[in-house]
């Protein structure tokens, strides 16, 4: 599948947009172990690093489908970049104020995570028309996506540790946003993103939801980021156990590099069947895989649970994307998409509420309780919501538009809706 991914990645735009993505994505993937770090080191308890993470999620939960169904009416460049600065802005509001005063504490993760740009959706709205519509080649692509979001987010914990011991908690989160922002314009003076326009959509105040197949998807994928929020605090729980605050930058890490092999197994073959019915088995594999962290045994041997609880992750997303695709209503592909991060990201902001008073109250190992609780529900709802899912999806493209076909990008397919 490596050949397959270099084929992708030399197509004109392809490696442009992934990279400028994801660095663009690194202040979101890293701003709950940030902002967890920047509270403890100045002085905060497990319950406000959780709550002002929590917060950060849920105003990134808010922010992501109004952006998302904004760049759907308006483009990308117009709503991306400037969304991305103010983000920023308040990721640095934060580092200057630090968290003496709460209100200021609270007001500026609710600034930076409400206006995140919606990259991620951006990204795989602009997959169809960068690949020429063909459907097999962006359904690789969706698993190519996952693998490289496993890729920052095995690197990302690294950085912010690193950056923590070259500078303090407060430059990692000036560092990584100013990155952020270099990342987010790569994307969006980038030919494809600039002329990429919406399929027509009908005017509907629900948007995207009022897909039932696809609030299936999302109630799912709310536990997912349940159990996901939950580790970022239980790791520095244990961290602190051990007393070793880098155990937690390689728990974090071993957790992405153990969904970045899952991934690329998973891209390694293309796979029969209705893509819903894969997706229930791969989130029950990932609810097996966190029940044994509730173990919390030596560093050496948790790092090796944190991989396995992660080898099931990324061939869960790249699933669920193609679900999405096959969902999802005509003219509301960043939408859809930019829900899927919303319910990701309130089951994560949930998660790490509730894992820090899981913490005081019951210890580490109750605090990993609650990925594997998590993981179970996300396996219940899927299986009560099969006969949803499983008549909901069609197979249908559905073009949108884009000036300029001469270059490539003419014709962009919202909706590749077949599994390939």
């Amino acid at each position: 599948m490596a050949a397959g991914y270099a084929e992708l990645l030399r197509t004109r735009h392809a490696a442009r947009l992934l990279v400028g993505t994801l660095i663009g994505r690194l202040p979101n993937a890293t701003a709950p172990i940030a902002i967890v770090l920047f509270t403890r080191a100045e002085g905060g308890s497990y319950s406000l690093a959780g709550a002002l993470a929590a917060a950060y999620g849920l105003a990134n939960a808010v922010g992501q489908p109004l952006l998302g169904r904004a760049v759907d009416l308006y483009g990308q460049p117009r709503v991306q970049l400037p969304a991305a600065v103010l983000s920023a802005l308040g990721m640095v509001w934060l580092a200057v104020s630090g968290t003496g005063a709460a209100v200021a504490a609270y007001a500026a993760v609710v600034v930076a995570g409400l206006f995140t740009p919606p990259l991620e959706g951006g990204l795989r709205a602009l997959w169809p028309g960068v690949l020429g519509g063909r459907e097999e080649r962006v359904h690789a692509a969706y698993a190519m996506d996952a693998v490289a979001q496993e890729v920052m987010f095995t690197v990302g914990p690294l950085l912010v540790t690193l950056f923590v011991a070259l500078w303090s908690p407060a430059g990692a989160l000036l560092a990584l946003n100013a990155i952020g922002v270099l990342g987010a314009l790569s994307v969006v003076v980038s030919e494809p993103s600039r002329r990429w326009r919406s399929a027509p959509r009908e005017a509907h105040w629900l948007g995207a939801l009022r897909s039932p197949g696809l609030l299936a998807l999302l109630g799912a994928f709310f536990f997912v980021g349940t159990a996901l929020g939950s580790i970022t605090v239980a790791g520095v729980a244990y961290a602190d156990d051990h007393g070793n605050q880098a155990v937690y930058g390689w728990l974090m890490a071993a957790l992405g590099l153990g969904a970045l092999i899952g991934g690329v197994f998973y891209g390694a073959r293309r796979w029969a069947g209705a893509p819903e019915r894969r997706l229930r088995m791969l989130v029950a594999l990932l609810a097996v895989c966190y029940l044994p962290l509730v173990l919390t045994p030596g560093p050496v041997a948790m790092t090796g649970l944190a991989a396995l609880s992660g080898v099931f992750l990324a061939p869960a997303l790249a699933c669920a994307f193609i679900v999405v695709d096959r969902h999802a209503p005509a003219g509301t592909v960043t939408e859809a998409f930019s829900w899927l991060v919303t319910f990701f990201g309130v089951g994560a902001a949930i998660g790490t509420a509730a894992a820090g008073p899981a913490v005081e109250l019951g210890g580490t190992a109750a605090s990993f309780g609650v990925a594997g609780a998590a993981g179970g529900a996300a396996l219940l709802v899927l299986t009560v919501t099969q006969r949803v899912m499983a008549t909901g999806g069609r197979s249908r493209a559905v073009a949108g538009s884009a000036e300029g076909a001469s270059d490539g990008v003419g014709e962009v397919a919202h909706g590749v809706r077949s599994e390939g």
